[in-house]
């Protein structure tokens, strides 16, 4: 097999082996029966809900229904972004005449270590896109899809927050802002996040959740929607852009170590998942014809949402008593006295 061929697993969609010919009949043919689809939906539903019960507070969920339901703040509009995520995918798909299956989630077992009760979602794609064009169609309407949920959760779960008087050195594990995530809540909340401690309603902290997996998908790599968009627009110079996005991967953990600033080791798992998973893109049935002027534009609008998601530090540990350095602005995970399902800014 070439590296062009190999069927590999991807966050969103994944590809097999091209057939040798286009069939539309194929292509538009049922679905089977979802029941896989179905089980892995509800499974999931189960442990974001627990994971959203644990971060209210509530021990052993499973054994106090009552407290099950607090968790139903956090999973629902988590799942509604990741279930729209994945339709903008399908619907895309099946009106281009692309054979893809159903939506498969993925539950995280114990999810009150994996603290968001999910490793998200992901289709496949059984037939390959006519045209660059449509590959990036299908690429791109996940993401953006996604979006439509995860602006309006952040922006009503910060609506929701409690703003108190700025908390430093409690400790804890820290999520990083993006540029989209910070103007939100400077434009909802009307003050400046680094001067104040906000505890994030749930419903905020599974809105920053969706703008994070927005940034993971649009990575410019391989098979990941990201991929799909610099292939569709850059044609075949993606190979070069996927090896230069793993080598950033790899800098944005040595030189912030080196220089002693903060640093999300999670990058490093990231390069070496990737070239697992394969720098190459298989290629669409026509290959030369490229985008058209409003395909070009919205290819790269693409490339800006990744810019004003992405967090070069989504995650890092600050010990109590210590402020947390190499970050201007932060999200604290804690258990805050009157609102321990929180998070705070």
């Amino acid at each position: 097999m070439t590296e062009d061929t190999s069927p590999v697993v991807t966050e969103i969609p994944r590809y097999v082996a091209p057939p040798p010919s286009y069939e539309p009949e194929a292509a538009l043919a049922p679905t089977h029966k979802p029941i896989a689809n179905l089980v892995l939906f509800a499974l999931t539903l189960l442990t974001t809900t627990m994971a959203g019960a644990y971060m209210a507070g509530v021990d052993h969920p499973l054994l106090r229904p009552a407290g099950l339901l607090q968790g139903l703040t956090f999973s629902v509009p988590l799942m509604a972004i990741l279930l729209l995520h994945e339709l903008g995918h399908y619907i895309t798909a099946r009106r281009n005449h692309v054979n893809v299956s159903l939506p498969y989630f993925i539950p995280a077992p114990l999810p009150s270590v994996f603290i968001i009760g999910t490793f998200g979602a992901f289709i496949r794609m059984k037939s390959p896109p006519r045209s660059r064009r449509i590959m990036f169609d299908v690429g791109a309407a996940g993401p953006w899809a996604g979006m439509l949920l995860a602006v309006p959760a952040v922006i009503i779960g910060l609506h929701y927050s409690e703003i108190l008087p700025l908390e430093r050195g409690a400790g804890g594990l820290e999520l990083g802002n993006s540029l989209l995530f910070l103007g939100l809540s400077r434009w909802t909340l009307g003050v400046d996040p680094n001067s104040v401690t906000i505890n994030l309603h749930p419903i905020a902290f599974a809105g920053w959740i969706g703008l994070f997996v927005t940034t993971l998908n649009l990575l410019p790599v391989g098979q990941l929607d990201g991929g799909h968009v610099i292939y569709a627009l850059f044609g075949r110079s993606h190979r070069a852009i996927s090896r230069l996005f793993v080598l950033c991967c790899v800098l944005m953990v040595v030189v912030p170590w080196m220089l002693g600033w903060s640093y999300w080791t999670g990058w490093l798992l990231w390069a070496v998942l990737l070239v697992f998973l394969g720098l190459g893109h298989p290629a669409a049935m026509d290959t030369e014809t490229p985008l058209d002027t409003p395909r070009r534009v919205a290819a790269w609008l693409t490339i800006v949402l990744f810019v004003i998601t992405f967090i070069p530090v989504p995650i890092s540990f600050a010990p109590p008593a210590e402020a947390p350095s190499g970050q201007t602005y932060d999200v604290m995970l804690h258990h805050a006295p009157r609102h321990p399902h929180w998070l705070s800014l």
